[in-house]
């Protein structure tokens, strides 16, 4: 069975609806992916996970590779059975620090030099590396080592870039396949598109490199502070580009109204902090709209966390709020459930949507209520 199936295309938009097949577990898309760096997505278990019904989450070959270690990896089994997480997991390749963590990486034709945010220990990452420690790792899907070009980047230096990351790229299609696999299931590599801010570049760039044999692609670089409508309108530039029969991947995307507008232009998979993030901070994301608990207002509300989700009707916004300002762990354990349940909703309901052709109403209509009650 191939990797990705696809079902349906909106009629309306490039919104699609698939199946990702892997050892560990179909993936239904869209779907969003919850981000546990470390091993964890903070301030949750991995049973409340497959409550939520979670089918796939990320790890960071960066930090894992750091802490706990490789050692430590292989004597496990791999990453899936060091968490006791028997559903899919997607690694980054750590390029993203290369861009969050400037002032402490060296980058390089041959790959990128690291020194290690604990303990300022050297490490170099090259394309070959990155895929041998997400071969221990043993993640369903993996990415290519890349550089992340911050935002404001001239053209001169990003066209560098991409050209370093291109090479990357192709090295690690060579690696993948040359390097065997530690466990006992298939895994998958995915490519990143990368080109700034320049259209000619992105378009550029992700016509050469779908001339390789990639499981899917990703879009990386965006979100990184340039307007949300460059944001989408590079996004539209790319899926026009990218194969129909593979899985698209826009990395580090972001809003719920992000996300929708993403779907809409042709996007499958997501992954970002905001819905844990934002939780830890006292923000939380209802079919209601956007809700500070630490506000005055909601001191004696006897509203539940989010009506729409009945389990959660034990528990009122008063109660809620009273955890956040005791400083109480269970407000970040609620909280966070809360917003990875609702992430995980609006990706089910837009798969829901387009299957039976009403997504762009749909869409439509719900950001027009949900942004409203901002």
């Amino acid at each position: 069975m191939n990797f990705f199936e696809l079902i349906k295309t909106d009629a309306e938009t490039k919104a699609r609806v698939g199946i990702l097949h892997t050892d560990n577990g179909d993936i239904p898309t869209p779907i969003f992916m919850p981000v546990g760096t470390q091993g964890t997505v903070k301030a949750l278990e991995q049973r409340n996970l497959l409550e939520l019904d979670a089918k796939i989450i990320l790890g960071n070959t960066y930090h894992l590779y750091l802490r706990p270690g490789m050692d430590v990896m292989k004597h496990f089994g791999g990453l899936h059975k060091f968490i006791s997480w028997d559903r899919a997991i997607l690694t980054d390749s750590g390029g993203y620090q290369v861009f969050s963590l400037q002032d402490l990486r060296r980058i390089s034709d041959e790959g990128v030099e690291f020194r290690s945010h604990i303990d300022g220990s050297r490490h170099f990452f090259s394309a070959r590396k990155v895929v041998e420690i997400q071969k221990i790792l043993g993640s369903d899907v993996m990415m290519v080592l890349d550089e992340c070009v911050p935002y404001g980047a001239d053209e001169q230096y990003t066209r560098r870039s991409m050209e370093l990351s291109y090479r990357w790229a192709v090295e690690s299609r060579e690696n993948f396949k040359s390097i065997p696999q530690m466990w006992d299931h298939r895994q998958f590599q995915f490519a990143i598109c990368q080109g700034g801010m320049f259209s000619n570049l992105r378009k550029e760039y992700a016509e050469r490199v779908t001339q390789h044999d990639f499981d899917g692609f990703s879009i990386g670089g965006l979100s990184v502070g340039e307007p949300t409508e460059l944001m989408y309108e590079l996004t539209d530039l790319t899926t026009d580009i990218l194969p129909k029969e593979k899985p698209r991947y826009l990395m580090g995307v972001g809003t719920p109204e992000n996300i929708l507008e993403a779907i809409e232009r042709g996007v499958d998979m997501f992954d970002c902090v905001l819905p844990t993030r934002n939780a830890r901070n006292g923000q939380l994301f209802t079919t209601q709209g956007k809700i500070n608990i630490r506000n005055q207002q909601y001191k004696y509300s006897d509203e539940p966390i989010d009506p729409y989700f009945s389990d959660n009707e034990n528990y009122t916004l008063g109660y809620l709020r009273h955890l956040f300002i005791s400083k109480e762990i269970l407000g970040l354990i609620l909280a966070t459930r809360q917003n990875i349940r609702f992430y995980l909703w609006l990706v089910r309901t837009a798969r829901e949507k387009i299957l039976t052709g009403e997504f762009r109403q749909w869409k439509k209509e719900f950001l027009s209520s949900y942004l409203e009650k901002k």
